[in-house]
């Protein structure tokens, strides 16, 4: 079969308006079934606010209601990401909250609020106080440091290092906190340095 440019243009214009008024018809009862169901972010705060999963800037605009965030989602505002997040960013809701069966906010049961120790050889986790865990943090890299702290190489040659430690920043830092991290591992002689988001 042998078409024209002129029928082929028809035909296409053709088929192309047949699809889209049967899927308009299709949706039609479900349009205004979704119309008619009560819009969940009304009367809510919107709060501006940077994603903490790492250092691009990403805005997120949080939905807040009696005081409980009830929503978070890309700011299409914000020059960084135009509305669009990540799959770790499109996930930060629910570091504190999740939804019920019945589509209430609750506090995330999952969210650890104490710290956990799992002593070596132990099959289970207990918990211990922030003051019991910084203590025994640096107590344990002071004690690793100074039985491995090289003050010269092989060559001879002035090095002031350590090598059994290893340093890892964070994207939950500010960029602030990160530089004096840095300066700190730096000051202890640690050369492994390196960062989970690494962009």
């Amino acid at each position: 079969m042998k078409l024209s440019r002129r029928s082929f243009l028809k035909l296409t214009g053709t088929a192309t308006a047949a699809a889209t008024l049967t899927s308009l018809s299709l949706q039609g009862d479900s349009v205004a079934e979704a119309s008619s169901y009560p819009v969940r972010l009304s009367y809510a705060k919107e709060v501006t606010s940077i994603c903490t999963f790492c250092g691009v800037g990403c805005s997120i605009l949080y939905h807040v209601k009696d005081g409980v965030v009830i929503n978070a989602e890309g700011d299409p505002d914000s020059p960084v990401n135009e509305g669009a997040l990540c799959p770790k960013g499109g996930s930060i809701y629910n570091l504190s909250y999740m939804y019920e069966k019945k589509g209430k906010p609750v506090v995330n049961p999952n969210r650890l609020t104490k710290p956990l120790y799992r002593a070596p050889g132990s099959d289970h986790w207990e918990e211990k106080s922030w003051d019991w865990m910084m203590e025994t943090i640096v107590k344990r890299i002071k004690d690793t440091r100074d039985s491995t702290f090289q003050t010269v190489d092989e060559n001879g040659v002035t090095v002031n290092r350590t090598t059994a430690i290893a340093w890892l920043g964070s994207s939950y830092c500010t960029n602030e906190e990160n530089y004096l991290f840095h300066k700190m591992a730096r000051a202890m002689g640690i050369i492994n340095i390196d960062h989970c988001a690494r962009l």
